[in-house]
């Protein structure tokens, strides 16, 4: 397992009307890095062929972040099976390494030309594991 990693730090822009992270910017949070691992891993001839899209997302809320922490997102797959991956997605207070959140999200792989589903090539795998 290849763990992924980006550290943001929270804006105003973030925030709910009660000063804390609002849990839509996790869930984006969340989307945001796996496409950033996706985009980082693949080439450029496999993100020509090949897209996810996300089918399930659960996400448990364990503590709250606030305008200037530093958030370190980290981010694995965990399984990969067919045509779908268990991504692995835990936030947390860089400064205080104190989980503020987990996510467990399921992914279908896509065909570009078809749009449809495709097994996961070996190749795919390997990237992620």
């Amino acid at each position: 397992m290849k763990i992924y990693e980006q550290i943001i730090k929270v804006k105003t822009t973030d925030l709910d009307e009660l000063k804390h992270v609002n849990n839509v910017r996790y869930v984006q949070w969340v989307n945001d890095i796996a496409k950033a691992n996706w985009l980082k891993l693949a080439s450029q001839n496999t993100l020509k062929d090949y897209f996810w899209v996300l089918i399930n997302h659960h996400i448990t809320y364990k503590s709250q972040a606030v305008l200037n922490d530093n958030i370190l997102l980290k981010t694995f797959v965990k399984s990969s099976l067919g045509v779908t991956s268990t991504r692995i997605v835990e936030i947390y207070n860089n400064d205080t390494q104190k989980l503020l959140a987990v996510s467990e999200t399921k992914w279908c792989f896509m065909d570009a030309k078809t749009k449809k589903p495709t097994r996961i090539t070996p190749e795919i795998i390997i990237l992620f594991h």
